[in-house]
Protein backbone atom coordinates (compact mmCIF):
# COMPACT_ATOMS: atom_id res chain seq x y z
CA UNK A 1 0.00 0.00 0.00
CA UNK A 2 1.08 3.55 -1.20
CA UNK A 3 0.22 5.98 1.26
CA UNK A 4 0.00 10.19 0.07
CA UNK A 5 -0.07 12.79 2.44
CA UNK A 6 0.29 15.32 -0.78
CA UNK A 7 -2.47 15.27 -3.64
CA UNK A 8 0.42 15.99 -6.03
CA UNK A 9 2.19 12.73 -5.49
CA UNK A 10 -1.31 11.11 -5.43
CA UNK A 11 -2.08 12.37 -8.73
CA UNK A 12 1.11 11.80 -10.35
CA UNK A 13 0.34 8.22 -9.41
CA UNK A 14 -3.01 8.15 -10.85
CA UNK A 15 -1.88 9.82 -14.00
CA UNK A 16 0.62 6.76 -14.97
CA UNK A 17 -1.47 4.59 -13.85
CA UNK A 18 -4.37 5.89 -16.25
CA UNK A 19 -2.22 6.06 -18.98
CA UNK A 20 -1.50 2.03 -19.00
CA UNK A 21 -5.41 1.84 -18.86
CA UNK A 22 -6.38 1.10 -15.65
CA UNK A 23 -9.98 1.99 -13.48
CA UNK A 24 -9.44 3.97 -10.80
CA UNK A 25 -11.83 2.83 -7.91
CA UNK A 26 -12.12 5.27 -4.99
CA UNK A 27 -13.61 4.60 -1.58
CA UNK A 28 -13.61 7.97 0.71
CA UNK A 29 -13.93 7.87 4.53
CA UNK A 30 -13.64 10.18 7.64
CA UNK A 31 -11.26 7.39 9.08
CA UNK A 32 -12.01 5.10 12.32
CA UNK A 33 -12.47 2.55 10.05
CA UNK A 34 -14.78 -0.41 10.25
CA UNK A 35 -15.78 -3.56 8.63
CA UNK A 36 -18.31 -2.08 6.68
CA UNK A 37 -15.80 0.87 4.94
CA UNK A 38 -13.75 -2.35 4.36
CA UNK A 39 -16.28 -3.86 2.29
CA UNK A 40 -16.44 -1.28 0.44
CA UNK A 41 -12.73 -1.60 0.03
CA UNK A 42 -13.17 -5.15 -1.02
CA UNK A 43 -16.05 -4.44 -3.86
CA UNK A 44 -14.11 -1.61 -5.45
CA UNK A 45 -11.08 -3.91 -5.71
CA UNK A 46 -12.98 -6.34 -7.76
CA UNK A 47 -14.41 -3.51 -10.13
CA UNK A 48 -11.10 -1.74 -10.55
CA UNK A 49 -7.63 -2.11 -11.73
CA UNK A 50 -7.17 0.38 -9.00
CA UNK A 51 -7.94 1.46 -5.98
CA UNK A 52 -7.99 4.87 -3.64
CA UNK A 53 -8.92 4.95 -0.42
CA UNK A 54 -9.25 8.56 1.24
CA UNK A 55 -9.14 9.47 4.96
CA UNK A 56 -9.85 12.95 5.90
CA UNK A 57 -12.23 14.25 8.84
CA UNK A 58 -13.85 16.56 6.54
CA UNK A 59 -14.18 19.62 8.98
CA UNK A 60 -16.94 21.59 6.51
CA UNK A 61 -19.88 19.17 7.53
CA UNK A 62 -19.84 19.20 11.43
CA UNK A 63 -22.62 21.32 12.31
CA UNK A 64 -21.57 20.75 15.77
CA UNK A 65 -17.84 21.36 16.64
CA UNK A 66 -18.18 18.99 19.83
CA UNK A 67 -18.98 16.41 17.26
CA UNK A 68 -16.02 17.48 15.23
CA UNK A 69 -13.68 17.37 18.53
CA UNK A 70 -15.24 14.21 19.34
CA UNK A 71 -14.46 12.17 15.79
CA UNK A 72 -12.02 9.41 16.55
CA UNK A 73 -8.64 9.72 14.83
CA UNK A 74 -7.18 6.26 14.28
CA UNK A 75 -5.25 6.45 11.73
CA UNK A 76 -2.58 4.16 12.79
CA UNK A 77 -5.19 1.45 13.26
CA UNK A 78 -6.82 2.36 10.46
CA UNK A 79 -3.41 2.14 8.07
CA UNK A 80 -2.98 -1.24 9.75
CA UNK A 81 -6.52 -2.64 8.99
CA UNK A 82 -6.07 -1.73 5.73
CA UNK A 83 -2.66 -3.07 5.12
CA UNK A 84 -4.47 -6.55 6.43
CA UNK A 85 -6.87 -6.77 3.42
CA UNK A 86 -3.20 -7.48 1.44
CA UNK A 87 -4.54 -5.68 -1.76
CA UNK A 88 -2.61 -3.00 -3.91
CA UNK A 89 -4.32 0.19 -2.52
CA UNK A 90 -3.42 4.21 -2.88
CA UNK A 91 -4.50 5.99 0.43
CA UNK A 92 -4.54 9.57 0.74
CA UNK A 93 -4.67 11.49 4.12
CA UNK A 94 -4.37 14.70 3.50
CA UNK A 95 -4.62 17.75 6.20
CA UNK A 96 -7.47 20.30 6.21
CA UNK A 97 -4.63 23.00 4.60
CA UNK A 98 -4.25 20.73 1.83
CA UNK A 99 -7.32 19.94 0.66
CA UNK A 100 -8.65 23.47 1.34
CA UNK A 101 -5.81 25.36 1.38
CA UNK A 102 -6.17 28.81 3.74
CA UNK A 103 -10.31 28.76 3.41
CA UNK A 104 -12.17 26.35 5.56
CA UNK A 105 -14.99 26.99 4.26
CA UNK A 106 -18.08 24.80 2.68
CA UNK A 107 -19.96 25.68 -0.75
CA UNK A 108 -23.54 26.26 -1.71
CA UNK A 109 -25.27 23.64 -3.34
CA UNK A 110 -28.81 23.15 -5.01
CA UNK A 111 -29.37 19.39 -4.73
CA UNK A 112 -33.02 19.51 -6.36
CA UNK A 113 -34.30 19.85 -2.60
CA UNK A 114 -33.42 16.39 -1.19
CA UNK A 115 -30.58 18.42 1.05
CA UNK A 116 -34.02 19.62 3.10
CA UNK A 117 -35.14 15.92 4.09
CA UNK A 118 -34.23 13.76 6.59
CA UNK A 119 -30.86 14.68 7.94
CA UNK A 120 -30.99 18.43 6.21
CA UNK A 121 -33.46 19.41 9.01
CA UNK A 122 -31.47 17.97 11.73
CA UNK A 123 -27.95 18.86 10.56
CA UNK A 124 -27.44 22.60 9.24
CA UNK A 125 -25.61 23.33 6.44
CA UNK A 126 -24.10 19.63 6.46
CA UNK A 127 -24.20 18.32 2.83
CA UNK A 128 -22.71 21.47 1.77
CA UNK A 129 -19.84 20.64 3.83
CA UNK A 130 -20.49 17.02 2.03
CA UNK A 131 -20.48 18.23 -1.57
CA UNK A 132 -17.74 20.83 -1.03
CA UNK A 133 -15.33 17.96 0.36
CA UNK A 134 -16.27 15.17 -1.97
CA UNK A 135 -16.13 17.18 -5.32
CA UNK A 136 -12.74 18.13 -4.41
CA UNK A 137 -11.84 14.37 -3.69
CA UNK A 138 -13.06 13.79 -6.84
CA UNK A 139 -11.59 16.27 -8.73
CA UNK A 140 -8.22 15.29 -6.94
CA UNK A 141 -8.72 12.06 -7.78
CA UNK A 142 -10.31 11.50 -10.73
CA UNK A 143 -12.13 8.22 -10.14
CA UNK A 144 -13.85 6.21 -12.78
CA UNK A 145 -16.57 4.34 -9.84
CA UNK A 146 -16.50 5.95 -6.43
CA UNK A 147 -18.24 3.75 -3.79
CA UNK A 148 -20.59 4.56 -1.01
CA UNK A 149 -22.74 2.23 1.77
CA UNK A 150 -26.07 2.70 1.77
CA UNK A 151 -26.55 3.01 5.19
CA UNK A 152 -26.15 6.78 4.57
CA UNK A 153 -28.46 6.86 1.94
CA UNK A 154 -29.55 10.36 1.76
CA UNK A 155 -26.06 11.16 1.82
CA UNK A 156 -25.50 8.73 -1.47
CA UNK A 157 -28.48 10.36 -3.36
CA UNK A 158 -26.83 14.13 -2.40
CA UNK A 159 -23.81 12.79 -4.13
CA UNK A 160 -25.31 11.27 -6.87
CA UNK A 161 -27.16 15.05 -7.61
CA UNK A 162 -23.92 16.59 -7.19
CA UNK A 163 -21.98 14.16 -9.65
CA UNK A 164 -24.92 14.88 -12.26
CA UNK A 165 -25.28 18.79 -11.74
CA UNK A 166 -21.34 19.12 -11.28
CA UNK A 167 -20.94 16.57 -14.45
CA UNK A 168 -17.84 15.23 -12.45
CA UNK A 169 -18.49 12.10 -14.72
CA UNK A 170 -18.00 9.38 -12.14
CA UNK A 171 -19.65 6.17 -11.45
CA UNK A 172 -21.50 6.62 -8.21
CA UNK A 173 -21.74 3.01 -6.89
CA UNK A 174 -24.22 2.13 -3.34
CA UNK A 175 -22.67 -0.65 -1.57
CA UNK A 176 -25.87 -2.75 0.69
CA UNK A 177 -25.35 -2.36 4.25
CA UNK A 178 -22.93 -4.14 6.52
CA UNK A 179 -24.42 -5.60 9.47
CA UNK A 180 -23.38 -6.97 12.80
CA UNK A 181 -24.61 -10.41 13.93
CA UNK A 182 -27.64 -8.63 15.88
CA UNK A 183 -28.71 -6.62 12.38
CA UNK A 184 -27.54 -3.39 13.82
CA UNK A 185 -25.49 -1.37 10.99
CA UNK A 186 -22.22 -1.36 11.14
CA UNK A 187 -21.18 2.46 12.57
CA UNK A 188 -18.20 3.96 13.52
CA UNK A 189 -19.89 5.38 16.26
CA UNK A 190 -20.85 1.78 17.67
CA UNK A 191 -17.79 1.60 19.38
CA UNK A 192 -19.38 4.35 21.86
CA UNK A 193 -21.93 2.26 22.85
CA UNK A 194 -21.51 0.27 25.94
CA UNK A 195 -22.26 -3.29 25.35
CA UNK A 196 -26.07 -3.06 26.93
CA UNK A 197 -27.15 -0.22 24.44
CA UNK A 198 -25.39 -1.69 21.40
CA UNK A 199 -27.58 -5.31 22.33
CA UNK A 200 -30.37 -2.88 22.46
CA UNK A 201 -30.13 -1.00 19.33
CA UNK A 202 -30.33 -3.91 17.39
CA UNK A 203 -34.12 -3.22 18.25
CA UNK A 204 -33.80 -0.51 15.14
CA UNK A 205 -33.25 -3.00 12.36
CA UNK A 206 -35.90 -5.08 13.98
CA UNK A 207 -38.11 -2.09 13.54
CA UNK A 208 -36.79 -1.40 9.87
CA UNK A 209 -37.91 -5.53 9.47
CA UNK A 210 -41.44 -5.06 10.80
CA UNK A 211 -41.85 -1.84 8.75
CA UNK A 212 -41.03 -3.61 5.65
CA UNK A 213 -43.88 -6.32 6.49
CA UNK A 214 -46.51 -4.00 6.90
CA UNK A 215 -45.44 -1.78 4.13
CA UNK A 216 -48.04 -2.28 0.99
CA UNK A 217 -50.61 -3.32 3.94
CA UNK A 218 -51.27 -0.34 6.05
CA UNK A 219 -50.85 3.49 5.10
CA UNK A 220 -47.35 5.08 5.86
CA UNK A 221 -49.19 7.09 7.99
CA UNK A 222 -50.19 4.38 10.16
CA UNK A 223 -46.89 2.71 9.67
CA UNK A 224 -45.44 5.99 11.05
CA UNK A 225 -47.53 5.65 14.16
CA UNK A 226 -46.71 2.54 15.12
CA UNK A 227 -43.19 3.36 15.08
CA UNK A 228 -43.41 6.19 17.12
CA UNK A 229 -45.50 4.32 19.43
CA UNK A 230 -42.75 1.54 19.82
CA UNK A 231 -40.14 3.69 20.77
CA UNK A 232 -41.76 4.84 23.19
CA UNK A 233 -42.12 1.76 25.21
CA UNK A 234 -38.13 1.33 24.72
CA UNK A 235 -36.42 2.85 27.61
CA UNK A 236 -32.99 2.88 26.02
CA UNK A 237 -33.73 4.06 22.49
CA UNK A 238 -35.18 7.75 21.80
CA UNK A 239 -36.59 8.39 18.14
CA UNK A 240 -35.08 11.17 16.34
CA UNK A 241 -37.30 11.03 13.43
CA UNK A 242 -39.36 7.85 11.13
CA UNK A 243 -39.96 8.44 7.32
CA UNK A 244 -41.37 6.76 4.60
CA UNK A 245 -39.88 8.32 1.44
CA UNK A 246 -39.31 8.08 -1.83
CA UNK A 247 -36.00 6.56 -2.84
CA UNK A 248 -35.03 9.25 -5.66
CA UNK A 249 -36.97 12.56 -4.21
CA UNK A 250 -36.48 11.39 -0.67
CA UNK A 251 -40.13 12.90 -0.17
CA UNK A 252 -42.26 11.80 2.40
CA UNK A 253 -44.99 8.89 0.89
CA UNK A 254 -48.07 9.08 3.05
CA UNK A 255 -49.97 6.55 -0.18
CA UNK A 256 -48.21 3.08 -1.51
CA UNK A 257 -47.55 4.47 -5.44
CA UNK A 258 -46.52 1.49 -7.30
CA UNK A 259 -44.82 3.57 -9.99
CA UNK A 260 -42.44 4.84 -6.98
CA UNK A 261 -39.61 2.94 -4.76
CA UNK A 262 -39.64 3.31 -1.31
CA UNK A 263 -37.21 3.10 1.55
CA UNK A 264 -37.96 3.50 5.26
CA UNK A 265 -35.62 5.68 7.37
CA UNK A 266 -34.74 5.83 11.22
CA UNK A 267 -32.40 8.28 13.20
CA UNK A 268 -32.42 6.90 16.97
CA UNK A 269 -30.36 7.64 19.96
CA UNK A 270 -28.76 5.39 22.32
CA UNK A 271 -27.79 7.48 25.36
CA UNK A 272 -25.98 9.57 23.84
CA UNK A 273 -25.41 8.21 20.53
CA UNK A 274 -26.97 9.43 17.23
CA UNK A 275 -27.79 6.10 15.26
CA UNK A 276 -29.05 5.94 11.21
CA UNK A 277 -30.06 3.18 9.32
CA UNK A 278 -32.77 2.38 6.52
CA UNK A 279 -34.10 -0.48 4.36
CA UNK A 280 -35.64 -0.66 0.88
CA UNK A 281 -39.74 -1.64 1.25
CA UNK A 282 -40.35 -2.58 -2.73
CA UNK A 283 -37.74 -3.27 -4.46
Amino acid sequence: MQIFREKALLQREISRLKKKKNTIGFVPTMGALHLGHLSLVKQAAKACDAVVVSIFINPTQFDNLKDLENYPRTLDTDIALLKDLQLDLLLFTPNTEELYGKQIQAGHFDFDGIENEMEGKYRTGHFNGVGTVVKRLFEIVLPDKAFFGEKDFQQLQIIRKLNEKQNLGVDVIGCPIDREDTGLARSSRNDRLSANLRKEASFIYQMLMKVKGKFGIENANEIKGWVENEFKNHPDLKLEYFEIADSKTLKSGKNNDQKLTYRAFIAAYAGEVRLIDNIALNY
